[in-house]
């Protein structure tokens, strides 16, 4: 028998196998590279607790993934006047300024090879919009704070079109009861969709980019998916007649959407214009961070890149 401290004398004692690594073990993260510039979040719309939040958690899920990354949240529609916010042009000043400073003390410190030449290769801040697809009205205004921060950052393309994308819809569409958890299992929702609207903003462009993710989830529901434009009127409204028209008679709306990006309850108004059900917005779900650093890790070279999800 065993005794409150330990086994008893003369019993085998099982020991921990040491973790061997293979096929089956997720590799152990890369570290971020020395020198490597902070990865700054665009965050559209008006700040406030749950945007933070929701930011604060993507960039949570980008550090888990790479070790050590500096990563930093500025809001795109920020007027400097609210505590604890602080806005995408600020955030970029303040980073471009701090990175000058260690080049200097880094060459001043005699640095040679590549601590040196850490601080010349790369821009001083990456950003990257906390935008599922593109909105080109958005993108030029955080293109135009880029500009007006004085700052030598780049700024990435939006996190989609990308199968994560559609994995995540198929998600936030499973949570609301509006389609099978997994594809794999032959069983039914009563309340699953038979005709999905992928919801986006951004116009034309938008809705064309809307529109792989779209067959991507498509696929993986076997149901029909059209996207279609929040902000171009009668859009959604569109969509239904045409899924209806086709023959699907109970409807979902999918926000192809973060959160931030719209205002609120616009998802909920166009629900109610298209007569269906809607899930929640992707908001921090895994992929979301993933993409995010893989955007960051694109302009840096660097060989991170998102897994993929498990098939559903």
């Amino acid at each position: 028998m065993s005794s409150p401290t330990g086994p008893a004398p003369g019993l085998p004692v099982r020991m921990p196998r040491p973790r061997q690594p293979g096929r089956h073990r997720r590799p152990e993260p890369a570290a971020a590279p020395v020198g490597a510039p902070p990865l700054v979040l665009a965050v559209p719309g008006l700040p406030d607790t749950a945007t933070r939040l929701l930011a604060e958690e993507v960039l949570s899920i980008a550090r888990s993934e790479l070790p050590g990354l500096d990563a930093r949240i500025g809001y795109v529609d920020a007027d400097g006047s609210t505590e604890g916010y602080p806005s995408l042009e600020s955030v970029l000043a303040y980073a471009a300024a701090q990175r000058a400073a260690r080049a200097s003390e880094a060459r001043e410190a005699g640095a040679e090879g590549a601590a040196a030449d850490a601080w010349d290769q790369w821009p001083s801040a990456i950003v990257v919009p906390l935008l599922a697809g593109p909105d080109n009205a958005l993108l030029r205004r955080i293109r135009q704070s880029v500009m007006s921060s004085g700052s030598a950052a780049e700024l990435t393309d939006a996190l989609g079109p990308h199968p994560l994308l559609a994995e995540a819809l198929h998600v936030r569409l499973s949570e609301a009861g509006l389609a099978r958890a997994d594809r794999a299992r032959l069983f039914t929702v009563a309340t699953a969709a038979d005709g999905i609207i992928l919801a986006t903003v951004g116009g034309e462009e938008a809705v064309q980019a809307a529109g792989i993710s779209g067959m991507l989830l498509s696929a993986r529901l076997a149901v029909p998916v059209l996207a279609a434009a929040l902000d171009i009127d009668g859009d959604i409204a569109r969509a239904a007649d045409q899924l209806r028209g086709s023959g699907s008679q109970n409807l979902a709306l999918a926000p192809g959407l973060i959160g931030p990006e719209i205002a609120e309850g616009l998802a909920d108004a166009a629900a109610k214009e298209a007569d269906c059900a809607a899930a929640a917005p992707l908001g921090a779900y895994p992929a979301i961070g993933k993409l995010v650093l893989a955007k960051y890790a694109e302009v840096l070279g660097i060989s991170v890149q998102p897994a993929q999800g498990p098939a559903r």
